[in-house]
């Protein structure tokens, strides 16, 4: 027996202005960035204060240029390399979609370190405060995908909740992306937020960011496991997607960075 949820048709454009149209998908990413901001603020008021408002203001326009540009080139580099080499002027069309949170990470990391380095801040404490917001993002990205229908799951007949995609085909699929959502995004800000309530943890500083590279690590290998793979990509070595493949290296990346959060001496 075929189980099957008709799919919400909810127009991607949010607002739109004769030939000025705004998506869902570009107020997820501003809501994402502007809720943040404020959650860091909040953060950085208490011990051991990573960030001043000012410096946090300032931080605000170097995570979304690592967002935009990481999560882009990132998109370009690990999804469709010979594609972009052979239409390199698509690479600026961001648009069309295509971004890669791994990439995005990979941004916001590079922008953590040469902020932290030129304002002279702490590098892990602003690490921490930084990756406590980043589930707030990718709560709204999720929700982003889910309305405009796409990175779907994959085909389950047996689930009451399966959905029909418009873009999917007839048969009715895991709506993955508010698994994702609940992963990645809500489950994920809930833990370390928590941890961050603990001073003993906040103050080995590092711990919460190393604890956010494990923990998106584990929420995406389990939420690929009901997403439908990329058509052009498919399953790759061993089965896994491209996304459980990149979450290998963050989730070695992240118990490095806890590892050398215990080996510092925290300071109160």
């Amino acid at each position: 027996m075929m189980f099957a949820i008709a799919f919400p048709a909810i127009d991607p454009i949010a607002i739109e202005f004769g030939p000025i149209a705004i998506r869902w998908y570009a107020l997820a990413y501003i809501a994402g960035l502007m809720l943040g901001w404020h959650y860091v603020k909040f953060l950085c008021a208490r011990p051991p204060h990573a960030m001043r408002d000012t410096d946090v203001d300032d931080f605000l326009v170097w995570a979304t240029l690592g967002v935009v540009l990481g999560g882009r080139l990132g998109y370009v580099a690990f999804y469709k390399p010979l594609y972009y080499l052979a239409h390199p002027a698509e690479i600026v069309m961001v648009w069309h979609g295509g971004m890669a949170f791994h990439g995005g990470a990979l941004g916001v990391i590079l922008a953590i370190i040469l902020f932290s380095h030129r304002r002279k801040l702490d590098l892990f404490a602003v690490g921490d405060a930084v990756c406590c917001a980043v589930p707030i993002g990718l709560f709204f990205g999720r929700i982003a995908n889910f309305i405009n229908g796409e990175l779907f799951g994959r085909v389950a007949p047996d689930v009451p909740w399966a959905m029909v995609f418009p873009a999917g085909g007839p048969e009715p699929r895991h709506p993955s992306q508010l698994y994702q959502a609940g992963l990645e995004g809500l489950a994920l800000v809930v833990v370390l937020g928590l941890m961050w309530r603990v001073p003993a943890i906040r103050n080995r500083k590092g711990t919460i960011a190393g604890t956010f590279l494990i923990g998106y690590s584990v929420a995406r290998v389990i939420g690929e496991l009901f997403r439908q793979p990329d058509a052009h990509l498919g399953f790759l070595v061993g089965g896994a997607t491209m996304g459980q493949l990149l979450s290998v290296p963050l989730f070695a990346a992240g118990g490095l960075v806890i590892w050398w959060a215990g080996k510092r001496r925290p300071r109160v």
